[in-house]
């Protein structure tokens, strides 16, 4: 195991998480305690929980409400919101010119 001090990981952090990510074993010795870096798999459930606190099935009722009303809501595309964004901007321009003539 490759251990460094806190300043050392630091300096070059990404150099020693990719070295981490490619199976090599790095401690970092913090106090009287060393501390790996090795990388972890996240599951998308734990991911839920850990980052919105909900369960698996209030995640899965959430997505099927979202998923209904994403199929009858009126809802644009961006190129669509574009364009209109970019007509609303032209016709507004139109009024400034036509005013300042």
């Amino acid at each position: 195991m490759k251990t460094l001090t806190v300043t050392a990981a630091r300096q070059k952090l990404g150099y020693w998480l990719r070295r981490a990510g490619r199976g090599e074993e790095i401690g970092v010795v913090f106090g009287d305690s060393i501390f790996a870096l090795r990388k972890v798999p996240v599951q998308a459930a734990d991911y839920m929980e850990t980052e919105y606190g909900l369960t698996k099935e209030e995640a899965d009722r959430a997505a099927a409400r979202i998923l209904a009303d994403a199929r009858r809501g009126p809802y644009i595309g961006v190129d669509e919101l574009a364009a209109r964004i970019a007509a609303r901007h032209k016709a507004r321009r139109r009024g400034r010119d036509r005013k300042a003539a």
